[in-house]
């Protein structure tokens, strides 16, 4: 498949993948000493602009 710019796209992609797997991590980790400081679910989906419903759902197991 001819990019037309030397693959420098599928570069981009790429890095663009990895920036959201950090990101991800960073997210979990920050919401792990977000809840060990005693932050409820709804104060850090606010912080995150998400629901508390979407935090307890995606890392209920964080804590």
């Amino acid at each position: 498949m001819d990019t037309g710019d030397g693959g420098g796209i599928f570069n981009e992609l790429a890095a663009v993948r990895e920036a959201k797997k950090d990101l991800s991590r960073r997210e979990e980790v920050a919401v792990r000493r977000a809840r060990n400081s005693g932050l409820s679910w709804a104060e850090i989906g606010t912080l995150l602009g998400v629901t508390r419903q979407t935090m307890h759902r995606k890392y209920r197991k964080v804590g």
